[in-house]
C-alpha cells in the first residue's frame, strides 16, 4: 500500500538520517490495557490492578505488546500512511524500560538512522528507524529499531 494521500507521498530519497518525526499523545486508559489484556497478554498484572500491586510491576500495567501496537498505530498515523512504504524485514530490537500505567499521555518519535539503497531491487531503499514511545514525564518507555523499505522516487517525479 502506498499511503493513502498519492500526491503527498514520501519516498525513500526524502527519509535521510537525521530526518525526525512526532505524534502524540495518546492517552492511555485502565480500560484499555484490561482490554488488551484479556485478549492478548493476560497476566494478572495486566488484568487487575491488586495483582499488578504484588508484581514487580508495582501497579496495573499495560503489556508490553500493548506498548507496541500504540507505537504501531502513532507511527502510521504520525507518517507511514503518507509514505511509499512497502514493509518490514523485522524489528531488530524492541526494549521495554518502564512500566506504562493507566493515565500516560504517550507521544511517539521517530527518527531515521540509516538510509541506503537496496542491492538487489533498484525500486527501493532501506530506512532503519529508531522509534521511542515517550510518557508524559518525558521518560523512554517503549524502544523498538528496525529497517523499513520504501519505493524510490518514480523518474522525473518532483520532490
Amino acid at each position: 500500500m502506498l499511503g493513502h494521500r498519492e500526491a503527498a507521498l514520501l519516498y525513500f530519497e526524502d527519509l535521510t538520517p537525521g530526518t525526525r518525526f512526532t505524534h502524540g499523545p495518546v492517552t492511555v486508559t485502565a480500560d484499555a490495557i484490561v482490554a488488551f489484556a484479556e485478549e492478548f497478554d493476560p497476566m494478572p498484572f495486566h488484568l487487575d490492578a491488586a495483582a499488578g500491586e504484588e508484581s514487580l510491576l508495582g501497579g496495573l500495567a499495560a503489556s508490553g505488546w500493548h506498548s507496541c501496537c500504540l507505537l504501531m498505530r502513532m507511527i502510521c498515523d504520525g507518517f507511514l500512511l503518507e509514505t511509499a512504504g512497502m514493509g518490514s524485514p523485522g524489528i531488530e530490537e524492541v526494549r521495554w524500560l518502564k512500566p506504562v500505567r493507566p493515565g500516560d499521555a504517550l507521544t511517539m518519535h521517530a527518527s531515521v538512522t540509516e538510509a541506503r539503497p537496496s542491492r538487489s531491487r533498484r525500486d527501493m531503499g532501506l530506512v532503519k528507524f529508531e522509534f521511542a514511545l515517550v510518557n508524559q514525564d518525558g521518560q523512554r518507555v517503549t524502544v523498538m529499531s528496525n529497517l523499513v523499505m520504501f519505493a524510490r522516487r518514480p523518474a522525473g517525479e518532483a520532490a
